[in-house]
Order: C-alpha cells, then structure tokens, then sequence
C-alpha cells in the first residue's frame, strides 16, 4: 500500500525554512526587507482592469447654485409683491415701471441694451458649462479593480507630495517641486553635484514607477526638468 507522506515538522514549526525570522522579514517598511519604512508599495498587475471605467468625479455645485437659487428666489418673491400690489389697487414700483418704459422705447442697438444681454448671455453660458461639466479638478479618479472594485479618489495635492518624496529619494537632488494634472506630471528638481542627463534618468525612472503606483485610472504623462542648483554663500 503507498503511503502518504505527512507534512515535514522543521517546515511547520516556528521559524522554519518558510517563515523567516523576527529581524529578517521581507515585507516593506520592516527590518531586513530593503525597502524603506512606511507602508507598503502597491504593484498593481498587468491584467488588472478597471482603467476605462473610473470616470471624474462630479462636484456639488453648492455655491453657484445656493446663488442661482437666491436670486431667482428674491427677483421671483419681488415682482409677486409688486404684481399683487397693483391687483389691489396701488400704483406699481417706481423702478418696475420705468424697466418697462425702457424695454419699450429702447431700441435694440443700444449700447446699454447690447451689454445687458451679453452679460445675461454670459451668466447663462456659465451656467450651462457648470451643469454640463463635472468639476471636481483636485480629485483625480482611481482605476476600480475588479468587476466589484470600489470607486476612489486621490487628492492631487496628496499625489504631489507622493511624487516629491519619491524625487528626493534619487541621489544628488537638493530640493524638487512636483505639480500634477489630470493630463500631465511635471517635475522640477535641482542637483548640486551629480551629472544632470544621470540626475534626469534617474528621476524620470523613479517618477515614473512612482506614478504606476499611485493606482490612477488613467496614468498621466512625466514631463522632468533639471537644473543645477544654485551654491550657497
């Protein structure tokens, strides 16, 4: 009869050949795994879906519309009073009837006429362009991963300290400012000593890896500017 084979103790036991020790664990931010303290860096896969489906996010609007609506409200609530006042039997508002006077003898080239309706032409194309559009510009959208993957958002002032960390890591860098888009990474540090074309190879490296690790829906591209850094008196 075959026999089967049970599973070996030296593997099974505390710290055994598939556990490591307390000072040489492996995973990121502890002792003896190489990588720096903090958490661990994210690698999302190749085969992992999701980037065509984040859309932006779409903002409130609370303040144009908490605007909109008062002024609406007031010009509505005022004319009613001024409408009702003359059904009793008073005489209208002064300003009410001279508007109308206006609007009636007024011709349509008039200069104040003319600027009347671009300016109402103006609020009203601003307004359409706000319920059209989404807003949202400081959130960039997140790749959802999965057929299940949560929908998230990355600040982008968060995504450009990230970013700026991850430049001063490169060796020979004094300072670095990092500004993101939506569409568009754009770094620029300063070296004090090391050759710039190895400074920007190496930025750019580690800038792009940092970027494919931020999990974006749509990876932005990396646009690096060096330059010597100036010496100190």
């Amino acid at each position: 009869m075959p026999s089967v084979a049970g599973p070996d103790p030296a593997d099974t036991a505390p710290g055994g050949p598939d556990e490591p020790s307390g000072g040489e664990r492996g995973s990121g931010g502890e002792p003896g795994g190489g990588e720096p303290s903090g958490a661990l860096r994210y690698a999302p896969a190749a085969d992992e879906p999701g980037s065509f489906r984040a859309k932006r996010f779409w903002s409130s609007r609370r303040v144009p519309a908490a605007i909109t609506a008062a002024i609406t409200f007031g010009l509505a609530g005022l004319f009613l009073y001024d409408v009702a006042s003359v059904r009793s039997g008073r005489e209208g508002m002064h300003w009410r009837r001279k508007l109308a006077d206006e609007l009636a003898t007024r011709h349509l080239d008039d200069v104040w006429v003319i600027l009347g309706a671009a300016v109402c032409a103006a609020l009203g194309l601003w307004l359409l362009v706000l319920a059209l559009t989404p807003g949202e510009r400081q959130v960039l959208p997140m790749a959802r991963r999965g057929p299940e993957g949560v929908r998230a958002g990355l600040d982008r002032h968060a995504a450009e300290l990230v970013l700026r960390d991850r430049a001063m890591e490169v060796s020979g860098i004094r300072w670095a400012r990092v500004v993101v888009g939506r569409r568009r990474v754009r770094a620029k540090v300063a070296s004090h000593f090391r050759d710039l074309d190895d400074v920007r190879r190496d930025v750019s490296a580690a800038l792009d890896d940092a970027v494919g690790q931020l999990g974006l829906a749509k990876a932005p591209s990396l646009r690096v500017h060096v330059q010597r850094a100036e010496k100190k008196a």
